[in-house]
């Protein structure tokens, strides 16, 4: 029996509403409505910074990556001068995207006509266009798009007036700054698209409540439910932390590293950064989800990671390397059943939340986060109106 029609913003104010010692999962029609879905799009991905990934993968004058945000495909490419740039991933011309993917060229091409432009958008020239009077090649330049870097991470946003990443995100280099998040290399990126909602994979990374259970083959036996600690969010980000064990010896702190100190050397941040760049942090290895809706029942996924610098003397680093690897794909394969299994049961009609563990408080700032994002947005359109 199909459910009557609730608004799904009213709903989430209502849930929203309870405090924490009360506090309840988040609706189902917030994860399965497109209603919804429209919201977090033009108040959350068009207005929040967005990762694209690590700058060390754009290293090179004329590497790049692309992502479509919030309906906008972007491009983010090292120009010849060494400076990432944000830019349009839209031709000029009939409008096709441009690049595709990740990648390194020396000019980008546009591939329905031929327009080229250069690294930094500039149009470079275009086929047959001499009978056209009114075409001027100077004319043209790829509109830019918003990027910053931070702490070795990339981020685009389409609105001008979001603050800085590093006054928004200050705390949270503050916090791990004995980790020097700068100081780890990306070894491998890969992009996965799940039939989950966008915010199931991302709760189900801020909790840890469900490792011994849903990574019981893998990494549950490795972390104690008494271990973890699930703090108060703040108003950009949410974080829990976790004592590995140290047999896990790619997650300790290597020798060399002499910032991080006694339980410090075998901690994991988990960092909720939002909206969606999710970062497991150990001292010897990292690993990060960013993450886009694709409708309510699909999210598309930036997966990637390596280690830390301090490991690349190792004698056994690209044994550490192939270990950690097949850890993550095991974990994901894992990750994947129990967040499609949860978006199943959400879409059904006898779905309804439960309460949350004292183990589940970032999901509860999460919603938090979500819910003042879009009264922030929703009022802002008022008095536009």
């Amino acid at each position: 029996m199909a459910k009557d029609h609730i608004d799904p913003v009213e709903a989430l104010r209502q849930n929203t509403a309870q405090p924490f010692e009360q506090a309840r999962a988040m609706p189902p029609e917030v994860y399965t409505s497109q209603e919804f879905l429209d919201q977090e799009l033009a108040h959350i991905f068009a207005k929040d910074w967005f990762c694209v990934g690590r700058a060390d993968a754009l290293a090179e004058p004329g590497s790049y990556t692309t992502c479509d945000l919030a309906g906008q495909p972007i491009l983010v490419m090292r120009d010849r001068d060494g400076e990432l740039r944000g830019l349009s991933n839209v031709c000029l011309h009939r409008m096709s995207t441009l690049l595709h993917g990740r990648g390194k060229t020396r000019a980008i091409v546009c591939p329905y006509h031929a327009w080229t432009y250069n690294l930094d958008g500039s149009l470079r020239g275009a086929p047959a266009m001499t009978l056209n009077e009114g075409f001027c090649k100077d004319q043209y330049q790829l509109p830019k798009v918003r990027c910053e870097e931070w702490l070795g991470w990339v981020f685009v946003t389409l609105n001008q007036d979001a603050s800085p990443v590093a006054e928004q995100l200050s705390q949270v280099a503050e916090m791990v700054a004995g980790y020097d998040m700068t100081n780890y290399t990306e070894a491998f990126y890969e992009e996965h698209v799940w039939d989950t909602n966008w915010k199931v994979l991302a709760e189900n990374f801020m909790e840890s409540y469900h490792l011994p259970v849903c990574h019981a083959g893998t990494i549950g036996g490795l972390s104690k439910l008494e271990d973890m600690v699930c703090p108060p969010g703040l108003p950009a980000f949410n974080y829990h932390t976790i004592l590995k064990e140290e047999s896990l010896k790619i997650a300790m702190a290597h020798e060399k590293n002499t910032r991080l100190k006694g339980d410090e050397r075998r901690t994991t941040y988990l960092l909720a950064l939002y909206p969606s760049l999710l970062i497991t942090l150990t001292p010897g290895y990292f690993w990060y989800l960013s993450l886009h809706p694709n409708g309510p029942g699909q999210v598309h996924i930036r997966f990637g990671g390596g280690m830390s610098n301090d490991f690349a003397d190792d004698p056994e680093v690209e044994q550490n390397f192939q270990d950690l690897k097949a850890l993550l794909d095991d974990v994901n394969i894992e990750d994947r059943g129990c967040t499609e299994k949860v978006f199943r049961g959400l879409s059904s009609g006898m779905a309804e939340p439960g309460h949350l563990s004292h183990l589940e408080r970032p999901n509860y700032d999460f919603a938090q986060y979500l819910m003042a994002k879009i009264v922030e947005g929703q009022e802002a359109e008022a008095q536009k109106a």
